[in-house]
This record gives C-alpha cells, structure tokens and sequence, in this order.
C-alpha cells in the first residue's frame, strides 16, 4: 500500500520501481502504478489532486528538476482521456489563447521593469547613455525570459537586486575570461573567483559612470559592439585587463 505523499518530493531509488524518502527509507512503488514524466504541467497537477502519489525530483546545484510523478496507471490515463476531450474544445482554445495574451503582457512588462532597474543600477554617465541602453537590452534579453532560471526570475530578492545580479552575471562571461578559466577543484573556490571578478566588473562600471572613456580594448565596449570598426589609438594610452 503507497503512502500518502501529498507535498512531499522523492529521489528516483537505486533500483527499478523505488524511490527514497527525504528521511532515506526506500520505497517500493507499488503494482499497477506508471511513471508519468513532466511535460505536461495540467495533467501532472489533476494527477497528484487525484490520489496517492510519488513525486520524484533531482537537485543538480541550486536547481531541483522533476523526473515524473508515480501514480496509479489507469487514473493517469483517465485524466489523459479527460483533458485530451476537453482541450478539443473550441472554448478551451479561446481560454488558452486569452490566457497567453495575459501572459505575454505580463511579461511585456516585466521585461521593461527589469530594463529599467538596470539602467538605475549602472548609472551611467549621459555621454555613454547609448551603451547604457543597449547594456539594458542585452543583459534583460538574456536574462528574463520565462522558465531560463536566471536571478532576474526569482521574487525571493527585490528588483533592483535582480538586476545587479544579472549585470555582473551577464558581464562575467561577456567581459572576463570566466568560461575559459580552470578553477581548483576545492570547496569555494568559483566562489571566490567570482567575487574576484565582480569586484573587477563594478570598477569597470565605475569608469563609465563617471564619464571617463572606455579603455584600450575595453571588453565591455567591445560586448557591446556586435561589429567593431578600426579606430585611431588617439587619447587611448590605458589597456583594460579584465
């Protein structure tokens, strides 16, 4: 008999039909159960309100994906049956097509939010507001769409905490070399690599809030600038070294 597993999330077991509960009790699953696998949200949530089931789900770093959810083989595919006829009515697709228009405003929105928390945090300079612009762009395109699980789509923080994040984020692979760097093995040492290369990223930050123009080779020029002209080195005698 399956236990009753209403909000609690299990690990896949060590052998075929088990899975293990958060205090480490291996749990056969029962006869006549399936693995439904993730992919359909509607159909996931009717199936864990219709009965017992076993949600099972992986933590990779800070990130938790799920791997199905185990319940009683006919009442899955009851409910399969049940939304397959109703998702094939015309109400159900204006209901769906309603509820996308909503979901695209929304996120219309959010997307100029978190631009414009960007732009309060870099602060540029007016003489580089057109860099601070296309910074905004680049790093809220990157970062907000829905589902990507970047910082910027966690209401844990505020805003304008999201939006630092994200910049330093965005900067560390745009204008350091983070994603060729080996790094030691040893317990917080990306940790402090990044913290390392944050620091150097809001020096950098600080030049164009203060007017000054980019340096020789500037990285963050150079992100910017999906094709770089030739330029005369007049006025140029410092090299960023990020």
């Amino acid at each position: 008999m399956a236990q009753k597993s209403e909000g609690i999330t299990y690990s896949r077991g060590f052998e075929s039909r088990t899975v293990i509960a958060p205090g480490g009790a291996v749990l056969k699953v029962p006869d006549g159960w399936d693995l439904l696998l993730p992919g359909d949200p509607g159909l996931t949530r009717r199936v864990k309100l219709a009965g017992d089931h076993y949600a099972v789900a992986e933590r990779k770093g800070r990130k938790v994906f799920s791997r199905g959810v185990w319940a009683d083989a006919a009442t899955i595919e009851r409910i399969r049956a049940e939304l397959e006829v109703e998702r094939s009515t015309a109400g159900y697709a204006k209901k769906q097509a309603s509820a996308a228009r909503r979901r695209d405003a929304v996120q219309a929105s959010y997307v100029e939010d978190f631009k414009q928390a960007i732009l309060n945090f870099l602060r540029f300079d007016a003489v580089h507001a057109a860099a601070a612009d296309k910074m905004a762009m680049a790093v809220a395109k990157h970062a907000t769409p829905v589902g990507s699980g970047t910082v910027a789509r966690t209401e844990r923080i505020p805003i304008e905490d999201r939006a630092e994040a994200a910049v330093i984020a965005w900067m560390r692979h745009q204008t350091t070399g983070y994603d060729n760097m080996l790094i030691v093995r040893l317990k917080g040492e990306r940790r402090e690599v990044r913290r390392k290369l944050a620091r150097k990223s809001h020096e950098l930050l600080d030049r164009y809030r203060a007017g000054k123009p980019p340096l020789k080779h500037c990285r963050l020029k150079e992100a910017l600038d999906p094709i770089n002209e030739e330029s005369d080195d007049t006025g140029a005698s410092e090299v960023e070294t990020i």
